[in-house]
C-alpha cells in the first residue's frame, strides 16, 4: 500500500509548491513545516463573537451564501455572510455545539447540542431555535438526506446512529452501528449514507430509504476512523484516522484501501474543493495537510502547521476560499479566511 510523508523544513523557509510535492512523496522527518509551506494566502482574520473557546464543525449554505460555525465552548452557532465576510448573527442555547449541517431546502440549520444530547432545529432566516429532539450520547456529525427528509446523527459515545424525520421533528428507529460512531456523510450521487464505526474499524453503508445497513467495509490499519469525506463522483472515501495520524483513501468499488498518508496528530475535519479536486485535512495539533486528487487517488501537495487549534476546515465551492475557525488569536476567536495560491 503506498504511503507518504509530510513536508518538513526549517521554520520560515519557503519552498516552491512543486518541490514541496516531491519532498512530500519521498522524505520524512520530525516536526511540521512552517506555515509558508502551505499554498494558501491569508485574506482576512474575521473576529467572531464570544470568547476564545473551542470551535468545531462548519457547514456552508451555497444558496444563501452563509457559513455556520459551531462554537462549542460558548454553546452557540456563529453565522457568517460569505460575500460580505462579516458576522451575520449568533444562535445561543446550543449547549456544547458540535456538528452543524444546513438543510437548505427547508431553510433549516441542524445543530448537535452535545451538552444536552439533542439536535436543535434553527430557522436560517431568523437564526432562532424552532425545535429540539433527543439524540444519543454525545451527538457529533450530522448528515442530511433531502430526498427522504432525514437527518442522521452520529453519537460518538454511543453505538447507534440517530435518525430524525426533519419534517416532523420526530426521531425514528436508530441504526445499530455496532460500536462507537465517527463522522457521518450523505452522498447525493449514490443516495447512500456512510458512517465510520470507530470501534470495529469499518465504514458502514446505509440505505436511507429503509435505514438498513447494506455493507460494512473494513478499514484495516486505520486506528480510530473518525473524519470522513465521500467523493461520490470518483467512488472514493477519504478517512481520517485519529489514533495513528493517517489519511486513508478507500476505493468504494474494490472495497480496498488504495493509499494512505501521514498527517498531523489527531486528524479531524476534511473538506473537498470539487472544482479544484483538492482535499484539505485539519488536525488537532494545528497541522493542515493538502492533497490533489488525480486518477482516483491523492497526490500530496503540502503539510504544515497553520495555527494552534486549526482542527476544522470548510471550502466555498464558488470562490475556492478556505475557512479555518481559530479559537484564540490575541485573545479572540477568529475565522481565518484563505485562498489557494496554486
Amino acid at each position: 500500500m503506498p504511503g507518504s510523508c509530510t513536508r518538513r523544513g526549517r521554520a520560515g523557509l519557503a519552498i516552491p509548491a512543486a518541490l514541496a510535492a516531491l519532498v512530500l512523496a519521498a522524505c520524512s522527518g520530525p516536526g511540521p513545516a512552517a506555515v509558508s509551506a502551505l499554498p494558501l494566502k491569508q485574506v482576512q482574520d474575521l473576529k467572531l463573537p464570544g470568547g476564545p473557546t473551542r470551535l468545531d464543525y462548519q457547514s456552508i449554505d451555497p444558496t444563501n451564501r452563509m457559513l455556520y460555525i459551531a462554537h462549542l465552548g460558548d454553546g452557540t452557532v456563529e453565522a457568517v455572510d460569505l460575500d460580505k465576510a462579516a458576522v451575520a448573527g449568533s444562535v445561543p442555547g446550543i449547549a456544547s455545539a458540535h456538528g452543524v449541517m444546513v438543510a437548505a431546502d427547508r431553510h433549516l440549520l441542524l445543530a448537535a447540542a452535545s451538552g444536552t444530547n439533542e439536535l436543535a432545529f434553527v430557522d436560517t432566516d431568523t437564526l432562532q431555535v424552532t425545535g429540539r429532539v433527543k439524540s444519543g450520547d454525545l451527538p457529533d456529525g450530522i448528515a442530511y438526506d433531502p430526498a427522504h427528509g432525514k437527518a442522521f446523527v452520529s453519537n460518538e459515545h454511543d453505538h447507534v446512529l440517530t435518525v430524525i424525520d426533519v419534517a416532523t421533528g420526530k426521531d425514528m428507529p436508530s441504526v445499530e452501528v455496532g460500536g462507537e460512531t465517527g463522522n457521518v456523510i450523505y452522498d447525493p450521487g449514490s443516495g447512500k449514507v456512510f458512517v465510520n464505526a470507530q470501534s470495529t474499524g469499518e465504514l458502514l453503508v446505509i440505505d436511507p430509504a429503509t435505514d438498513a445497513v447494506t455493507d460494512r467495509i473494513r478499514v484495516d490499519g486505520c486506528d480510530g476512523n473518525h473524519g470522513l469525506y465521500i467523493d461520490g463522483m470518483s467512488q472514493l472515501a477519504f478517512i481520517a484516522c485519529e489514533g495513528n495520524a493517517k489519511l486513508y483513501v478507500l476505493d468504494l468499488r474494490s472495497k480496498q484501501a488504495a493509499a494512505h498518508f501521514d498527517t498531523g496528530d489527531a486528524p479531524d475535519v476534511l473538506a473537498f474543493d470539487v472544482g479544484l479536486h483538492r482535499l484539505y485535512l485539519a488536525a488537532e495539533d494545528g497541522t493542515v495537510s493538502i492533497f490533489d486528487e488525480h486518477d482516483r487517488t491523492l497526490a500530496p501537495v503540502a503539510s504544515a502547521k497553520l495555527a494552534d487549534h486549526a482542527h476544522t476546515v470548510a471550502v466555498d465551492q464558488a470562490s475556492h476560499k478556505v475557512y479555518f475557525p481559530l479559537q484564540d488569536i490575541n485573545g479572540h476567536p477568529v475565522l481565518r479566511i484563505m485562498e489557494p495560491t496554486t
